[in-house]
């Protein structure tokens, strides 16, 4: 081809020569099929197999998808969590119902609320002007969105290096924003958890978080069943030395007694 678009991006020729241009369409092409192959984004684009996986791995090392044999996913797997979009339409009644009880139990009017990137965090976010007044803590765009305009809503954002795959700024810049301030209770969640511990995708993610939770006068995890079924490679620190620990009723009965032998305080909210 000569011309022509794919998911909105132009694919002119020279528009396939510019890695970054084919990088955004190659990744709009995944997010959108769930997954494609790597001689069709090589046909689809007009270049190499080898141009093809160069790309993907730069995407990947990105957290944009996932390279499987043959192609690419966005599907979240046991190793990797998916791209935003997955993980807003993931597990929406468990995060419902454990962002309603930290609602209930741990949000009063006047304090000052941080939250993460988590999307559980997001759902929290679009319940909390019920407690207005609030200060609401966050280097979350969708959150910075869902709040915006509310009234007695004030909102901070913690700014630094912009991360696109997760719509947030992470690294040592949003920790150091993160340091100067004061939460009363922090909200997060996590990619996995392995014996206790939360566990990472993004390092960057990591040194955030732990910034926040150091800020914060408390922290309550608020984690759906499929995280104990996940596996991601950086440590961010044991549930037992977080505050509270909110998981929905899809966790099973094992899992809760083995969080509460390693010393976590283990709330569990709805139904299987």
């Amino acid at each position: 081809m000569t011309g022509g678009t794919l998911l909105g991006v132009d694919l002119s020729d020279a528009a396939r020569r510019n890695p970054e241009l084919r990088r955004v369409a190659m990744r709009r092409q995944v997010a959108q099929s769930g997954f494609v192959r790597v001689d069709a984004l090589a046909r689809d684009f007009g270049v190499s197999i080898m141009t093809v996986h160069r790309d993907l791995d730069e995407l990947e090392k990105l957290g944009f998808l996932h390279k499987v044999w043959g192609g690419a996913t966005s599907a979240p797997t046991t190793t990797f969590h998916g791209d935003l979009e997955h993980r807003m339409q993931a597990q929406v009644d468990a995060k419902r119902a454990i962002a309603a009880e930290a609602l209930r139990t741990e949000v009063e009017s006047g304090q000052v609320i941080a939250l993460d990137d988590s999307t559980t965090s997001l759902v929290l976010a679009r319940l909390l002007p019920a407690k207005a007044p609030l200060t609401v803590v966050t280097h979350f765009l969708p959150v910075i969105r869902a709040l915006a305009g509310h009234p007695g809503v004030e909102v901070i954002g913690l700014g630094g290096r912009y991360v696109a795959a997760y719509d947030s700024f992470l690294g040592q810049a949003t920790a150091d924003a993160a340091a100067d301030l004061r939460a009363d209770v922090l909200f997060l969640s996590t990619t996995a958890v392995t014996d206790g511990v939360c566990y990472i995708q993004s390092e960057d993610t990591v040194i955030t978080r732990r910034a926040l939770i150091a800020s914060a006068a408390r922290s309550v995890a608020l984690i759906d069943h499929t995280k104990f079924d996940r596996r991601a490679p950086h440590r961010l620190a044991a549930l037992a030395d977080l505050g509270r620990v909110v998981v929905d009723g899809g966790t099973s009965q094992q899992t809760v007694r083995g969080l509460r032998a390693h010393g976590a305080h283990v709330e569990v909210v709805g139904a299987k």
